[in-house]
């Protein structure tokens, strides 16, 4: 035979092959037709034998006209599965049967689909028992749950099926066993459920991790059973319903159910367990009161009941032990006072936050006790009374926030002596007398709010040495010259509302009489200002220039002045074509290196050089090209001082020298969101004169729409993660620098953010098996 014919053999009987096992795969769809025959449906009305079979209804085939896929899901199914038939299709990879009204048994033909990778009998009416399935190694997602299966499930089974992401077996009466320790070895495992499925019976369970997992409905009765158990979290699911069913769980060490739908009351029982150190039931539907006795035996580390409906007043002793690290109430209807047994001294950082509810009373003067403070949040409340003087004694504290209540008298002098204080805000008060000048010497104050309040007098001069982001004096009774370093254009709108003032410089105000002295030193200044034109300068652009030297040095001058720092001053040049302009005046340094001052003597009889700063910003602005990067036109040069000229940017980080860690922790947000996104800060498709910030903020207004966020080529696994550490970048990039959190607090909640390698059950019964340490989580973040 030649090789031609032989060739042709090959092919006539390839033909004949396959015509022959579509006629099989036929005969097995019609075998399934008629197992359901009785169904109440038009699913089946294309599953003829006139009919290709890939035009069938719910099948999908291969290239080669041989079927991958049933999907019969949702279509009134009655009768017994043939998987004697079902399972002599070659190529089946997705049996999909749930929500029907199947019945009967599983048989052992299920073992023949062993190309099977996702099966689905959930929600169904079967019988018996499930069989051994070791044989289906390919398996990837399996759903069984409501199924009315019963007997001992083949855990076993599991060890062959390593790569299984999906297992759903909840809600059937399976028998009782030792938690299956398989399930902790399917390292792929995302999704596991369940629930009602007889895990009330587990004795000895100590640790149950059940969080992330989309759990619904109420937390099953056979819990209380569980009287071993010292670690439970199911948070960030859908659980609904009350907690009555824990409060038998007495050897409970860390409980956390935020982010669910949980309702009522916190059991009272809670009070009285003598282990609990960690609770969190933040973002839940939770009524009635705290347990009054939460606290009294326990050495509770943290604490976060915020956002729900909780009522009555704060227990007095949660803060007993003297071992509280953070103490989150926020958004509830919580009354009466703060107790005076807060302030105990007691080791380590700590915060309390319990802003938006409707506590009254005073401030207690014993809170200065809790030396360790760094932060308290008591706005929007209905506090009254004087803020007490020995709050100076909280040298830890960095954050205060005490808007929005109703103190009074006048603010305490002591506050100069919180050396950490960076932010600093009892806004909308009823305080008066003067701000005491010592807050002027809070060396490291970022951000400070004292507006909608009564207080009066001059401001102080002490202020003019702080580096702020933030300055808010507005709508009180403030009288007198607003200090000359004040008066700049970083701080415009600051100290609107207080018709007592005058300035020199900002015209909104009413200008201010001479003082003694001050002509004098006027003058000085417009001499130092007409000595600039007489100096010989040395122009390098790094851009074509529509300006000379000449615009540019008849704009320094005072009026022009919107900032000042340790190098220089900052000036706003308006050109004669419309162009705006920064000029950044920096002083070159002595023969010793130190900055000279300024001076109308002649030039040629001093000699020095550029300053280092001004070296590194030439070289490091004249070469990048971002659009974050504020473009450098050109440098203009002397012996005596040194000018850079910037293209006007009117919100006044660089320009003003106001750079802080608040700036830093909005770059690092944007940084993030790059990072998550996979975007550049500018894009066209943000829309004209929007960047990534505001693009964010446009999508978030669904899960959905948060998730189109996420970089396309960051795996399906880690997106839940990574919208976390979207959540903290827009904690950074908040538009009012006192919102946003501290770098410490980034760093702690990025920690917090860490990928969960496996969502589901950890356990070790008696120390025996092998531990998977899952990290407690909580909202331990100030500002968050």
């Amino acid at each position: 035979m030649s090789t031609a014919s032989f060739s042709l053999l090959l092919c006539f009987l390839c033909f004949f092959s396959s015509l022959n096992s579509q006629s099989d795969e036929l005969q097995v769809l019609l075998n399934v037709k008629t197992a359901f025959q009785k169904s109440n449906t038009n699913v089946f009305n294309s599953w003829v034998s006139s009919n290709s079979i890939c035009n069938f209804a719910g099948i999908t085939c291969n290239s080669g006209n041989s079927v991958t896929e049933i999907e019969l899901s949702y279509q009134n199914l009655v009768g017994v599965v043939p998987l004697d038939s079902i399972c002599k299709l070659p190529s089946l990879e997705k049996l999909s049967l749930g929500f029907n009204s199947l019945s009967g048994s599983i048989s052992d033909d299920l073992n023949k689909c062993t190309n099977l990778r996702y099966l689905d009998l959930g929600n169904n009416l079967f019988s018996g028992h499930f069989p051994e399935f070791s044989s289906l190694s390919q398996l990837q997602h399996l759903f069984l749950n409501l199924t009315g299966l019963s007997g001992v499930f083949p855990w076993k089974s599991l060890e062959n099926i390593t790569g299984l992401v999906t297992l759903s077996l909840g809600d059937n009466p399976f028998y009782p066993t030792p938690f299956p320790l398989e399930i902790v070895k399917l390292t792929k495992l995302n999704w596991l459920y369940l629930s009602n499925c007889s895990i009330g019976l587990l004795k000895n369970l100590w640790q149950l991790e059940l969080y992330k997992n989309s759990l619904t409905g109420k937390l099953p009765v056979e819990i209380g059973n569980l009287t071993k158990l010292e670690k439970f979290d199911a948070s960030m699911n859908y659980l609904e319903g009350g907690l009555s069913e824990l409060r038998f769980l007495t050897n409970l060490v860390t409980l956390q159910l935020f982010e669910n739908e949980l309702s009522g009351e916190i059991p009272m029982e809670f009070g009285q367990f003598k282990k609990l150190v960690n609770l969190s039931l933040y973002g839940n539907k939770l009524t009635g009161p705290l347990p009054p006795q939460l606290g009294s035996w326990a050495n509770f580390i943290f604490i976060d009941v915020s956002e729900n409906y909780l009522t009555g007043p704060i227990p007095p002793d949660m803060c007993k032990q003297g071992t509280m690290e953070a103490l989150l109430m926020l958004q509830n209807n919580f009354t009466g006072e703060i107790p005076a047994s807060y302030g105990v001294e007691r080791q380590g950082s700590w915060t309390v936050v319990s802003g938006y509810n409707r506590l009254s009373g005073e401030l207690p003067g014993e809170i200065s006790g809790a030396t360790s403070l760094v932060s308290i949040k008591l706005n929007d409340n209905q506090f009254s009374g004087k803020i007490p003087e020995t709050i100076g004694e909280l040298k830890h504290l960095s954050s205060l926030h005490l808007e929005n209540n109703m103190f009074s008298g006048s603010i305490p002098e002591s506050l100069g002596s919180c050396d950490s204080l960076s932010d600093l805000n009892i806004a909308h008060n009823l305080l008066s007398g003067e701000i005491p000048s010592s807050i002027g010497s809070l060396p490291t104050l970022n951000s400070l709010n004292l507006s909608e309040n009564q207080l009066s007098g001059q401001i102080p001069d002490t202020l003019s040495s702080l580096s702020l982001s933030l300055l808010d004096l507005t709508h009180n009774r403030l009288t007198g010259r607003i200090p000359q370093s004040l008066s700049i254009e970083a701080y415009n709108g600051s100290f609107a509302g207080n018709s007592g003032l005058c300035s020199q410089t900002v015209s909104t105000f009413q200008l201010c009489k001479p003082e003694a002295g001050m002509s004098k030193m006027s003058k000085k200044e417009k001499d130092h200002e007409r000595s600039l034109k007489e100096e010989s300068w040395d122009v390098k652009s790094f851009h074509v220039l529509g300006f000379g030297e000449d615009e540019i040095l008849d704009s320094i001058k005072e009026e022009n002045l919107i900032g000042k720092g340790g190098s220089g001053n900052v000036y706003k040049v308006a050109l004669a074509n419309g162009k705006e302009l920064a000029v950044k005046h920096i002083l070159n340094t002595d023969s010793c290196g130190r900055k000279k001052s300024w001076s109308t003597t002649p030039m040629l009889a001093r000699r020095g050089g550029k300053s280092k700063e001004f070296d590194a910003e030439v070289h490091t602005l004249s070469s990048t090209r971002h659009v974050n990067v504020v473009k450098l036109y050109c440098s203009i040069t002397s012996e005596d001082s040194s000018l850079l000229v910037y293209e006007y940017m009117p919100n006044e980080y660089g320009y003003t020298y106001k750079v802080s860690e608040k700036s830093d922790v909005y770059s690092f947000g944007v940084v993030l969101m790059e990072l998550v996104s996979g975007k550049r800060p500018i894009e066209p498709e943000f829309g004209d004169n929007k960047d990534i910030v505001d693009w964010v903020s446009s999508n978030l207004k669904s899960k959905e729409r948060v998730l189109s966020i996420v970089d396309s080529r960051i795996p399906e696994f880690f997106k839940e993660d990574v919208v976390k550490v979207l959540r903290i970048a827009i904690l950074c990039t908040e538009r009012l620098p006192s919102l946003r959190p501290t770098m410490r607090s980034v760093v702690q909640m990025l920690r917090e953010a860490e990928p969960c390698k496996l969502a589901g059950i950890v356990i070790s019964k008696d120390g025996a098996s092998k531990k998977k340490e899952v990290t407690d989580k909580g909202k331990f973040s100030p500002g968050v």
